[in-house]
């Protein structure tokens, strides 16, 4: 009998730490509260041509308003060639990226997307 305890106990405690957002959604994510499917991975953000695409696994995705300085290079206060923050997953077709320097940018998946559009020299 205490052997199904223990399982029952142990059953209540896991079940527990999946609703209040504790257990990791796979390596190097985490679970965001309020928003079930969203996962936050840490990312370094490519930046040396402008804040336009962005390629999170397999998929490519391109900024909803994309960031430069006219001249082809990050806005100021952006890191070159890269940024490195968090890319919160948002749904299979939405990612956000953030960073400690409150930068926020909003990315939409391409579908069918193989490459990116532009290679930056």
């Amino acid at each position: 009998m205490a052997g199904r305890a223990g399982r029952v106990v142990f059953a209540f405690g896991l079940v527990a730490c999946v609703l209040t957002g504790c257990v990791k959604a796979g390596e190097g994510a985490e679970v965001v509260r309020g928003t079930p499917s969203a996962r936050t991975i840490p990312f370094d953000l490519y930046t040396h041509c402008g804040i336009d695409e962005a390629r999170i696994g397999s998929t490519y995705y391109e900024a909803e308003t994309p960031l430069s300085d006219g001249s082809g290079n990050p806005p100021e206060g952006w890191g070159n060639p890269t940024q490195r923050g968090t890319m919160t997953l948002e749904s299979e077709t939405e990612a956000v990226f953030t960073d400690d320097a409150g930068h926020e940018v909003k990315f939409r998946a391409r579908p069918g997307a193989s490459a990116f559009k532009r290679i930056c020299a």
